[in-house]
């Protein structure tokens, strides 16, 4: 199995902007009175009612309003929720959810399952094109729903994470300590293992992250993700190179002990 984050925006955007168009033809208004009312610009409502952005709550209830829609439009709300993980990442999601191994290397961030509030709205917020407050909300949300998982004492987890992560600030000192100070508590779970990739050198870790699952069933499957797209596969000889690469990386980590040392140094020097 390999999948791929599909190009074609959510059926229900689509759907949603092109009602939009049609009660706004309809009732005689422009796009350009509409966006004024709203108090976007042209293009930024053309890409909703094109369905290329989500519509959002704002401009339905104005569109609502001018058009007379009666309630109608503003009713398309409930249908348009934010995606609380990006289109890309939904299955590794699901099988991160059910899995009883999983072994995460991460060159430049802290993994997903290890943030604080802090670093997982300083990444959206810095996320580009800018994701609207809704958005924001419910991802900050839903990443934080995903550290529950840490807890199932049953389930092994192991990260190795590049220096580079430790020593970048996300945000202010006081919430760079908070950060590796997480760090340093889930590695003293017993279900949890936290390494260091020293930044000199060359290694297969250069290549970019990755993750391993492991499910009940004793499926294996990897996951490694880029800029706009996500890839989940389970094809035995892409999983065995993707092993192959990831025993070589913890091969040149520092211990866990030298890691959790080296990691209290950085949060002190900060």
């Amino acid at each position: 199995m390999s999948t791929e984050v599909s190009k074609q925006p959510p059926i229900a955007w689509r759907y949603c902007g092109s009602q939009i168009k049609l009660w706004r033809t309809e009732a005689g208004v422009g796009r350009e009175a509409l966006a004024k009312e709203a108090g976007y610009d042209y293009e930024y409502v053309k890409s909703m009612e094109n369905g290329r952005r989500r519509p959002t709550l704002r401009l339905l209830q104005i569109a609502d309003q001018v058009c007379g829609a009666g309630g109608k439009l503003v009713a398309a709300q409930e249908y348009l929720k934010p995606e609380p993980f990006a289109t890309f990442s939904q299955d590794f999601i699901r099988y991160e959810s059910e899995a009883i191994a999983l072994s995460s290397y991460e060159p430049l961030l802290i993994p997903g399952l290890l943030q604080t509030e802090e670093t997982v709205r300083a990444l959206l917020t810095a996320h580009w094109p800018p994701l609207d407050d809704e958005t924001v909300e419910e991802r900050v949300t839903a990443r934080l729903k995903r550290r529950d998982l840490l807890a199932k004492q049953t389930r092994s987890f192991s990260f190795v994470i590049g220096e580079a992560a430790l020593r970048n600030r996300l945000g202010s000192r006081e919430a760079h300590v908070r950060q590796l100070s997480r760090v340093m508590d889930a590695a003293r779970q017993r279900n949890v293992t936290v390494q260091v990739l020293p930044t000199d050198g060359a290694h297969p870790g250069l290549n970019g992250p990755m993750v391993l699952l492991e499910t009940a069933e004793h499926e294996h499957f990897g996951y490694e993700e880029g800029q706009t797209t996500g890839v989940l596969y389970s094809d035995p000889d892409r999983v065995s190179i993707a092993t192959q690469r990831h025993a070589m990386i913890l091969r040149q980590a520092l211990s866990l002990s030298e890691s959790a040392s080296l990691i209290s140094k950085v949060a002190e020097g900060q």
